[in-house]
């Protein structure tokens, strides 16, 4: 076989579309593409009708996973180097920054519950309810609170040809995250509101697993 210096359409350039799902997710819960669709335009479906997942709008800086293995050494006398790695640990996290500055997205960041945000500004609301404003309760927790985890779904371009009739997209899922570094909140003249987060991601009970990417390919219904 001829050397081939590479594939082009390999190479991955291009955002994510975020959602965070209202609870973790399984492999058994996390929920199932449709033929003929994005599997984004399935997860805005669901934003939509029963808010199961929410879409994080505009994200700044892309999307990072970054996996950070920790392993043992052995030494021994007749080798200065080790003689022998082990592997004895595994953290892996997931970096964005929400460019939507909604309250909705910062309780998101922050990890609180849902029952922190109250009211609303939605167009049918009533006048009382739209003068009371929707506001996030800034509250410290409490002894014995459990942290709150969410499950991450984000959907981005996928490796293939983008003049195909096929369309290829590529799913990362995480079915336990949880917001664990400083959130800032900021107001400044020359710059945009925003909250970068860091998720701290967890294996999923029954398989060990920490999530899972996918390259989907899908024709649309003509």
């Amino acid at each position: 076989m001829a050397y081939s210096r590479g594939t082009s359409t390999n190479i991955i350039v291009g955002a994510a579309a975020l959602f965070v799902a209202d609870t973790t997710l399984t492999p058994s819960t996390l929920e199932t593409p449709v033929q003929g669709e994005s599997f984004r335009d399935t997860l805005q479906e669901l934003h939509d009708t029963d808010g199961s997942y929410k879409n994080v709008g505009y994200t700044m800086n892309g999307l990072e996973l970054q996996f950070q293995p920790d392993f043992g050494e052995v030494q021994v006398d007749q080798i200065l180097d080790v003689a022998k790695l082990y592997k004895q640990g595994m953290q892996v996290s997931l970096a964005t920054a929400f460019a939507e500055a909604t309250l909705e997205n910062l309780l998101l960041a922050l990890a609180y519950s849902d029952s922190k945000l109250t009211g609303s500004n939605a167009s049918n609301a009533t006048a009382a309810v739209k003068s009371a404003g929707k506001a996030l309760d800034l509250s410290a927790g409490d002894i014995g609170e459990c942290p709150v985890e969410r499950g991450i779904v984000a959907v981005g371009p996928g490796t293939g040809d983008c003049a195909d009739s096929a369309y290829v997209e590529r799913v990362y899922t995480a079915y336990r995250a949880l917001s664990i570094e400083n959130v800032t909140v900021s107001a400044k003249r020359d710059e945009a509101s925003m909250f970068e987060v860091s998720f701290r991601l967890l294996p999923e009970d029954t398989s060990g697993s920490y999530g899972k990417i996918v390259d989907r390919t899908w024709t649309p219904a003509s």
